[in-house]
């Protein structure tokens, strides 16, 4: 705390866990014989741990399935793994 600004959340957790979980074994599920999803796996671990890559992977598969949800499109395999 510098100058009555707080920074973090201070422990409260952020989002659904139920969700973050439906997306992780998606994510598991989605890496699962797709070599493709593979290499882009093993380009986020060059950034960051296995967990964090995982994790930001199924992130990504959230942010994909809201946006399918909401513009009513089907999914894109080479838009999602070039970002």
């Amino acid at each position: 705390m510098t100058a009555g600004k707080t920074y973090g959340t201070q422990g409260n957790k952020i989002g659904n866990a139920h969700l973050k979980w439906a997306f992780s074994e998606a994510a598991v599920l989605y890496l699962r014989g797709n070599e493709k999803a593979q290499r882009y796996l093993q380009k986020l671990q060059k950034r960051m741990s296995k967990a964090k890559a995982l994790s930001a992977l199924a992130h990504k598969l959230g942010r994909a399935a809201y946006f399918m949800l909401q513009q009513q499109k089907v999914f894109d395999e080479q838009r999602f793994l070039k970002g």
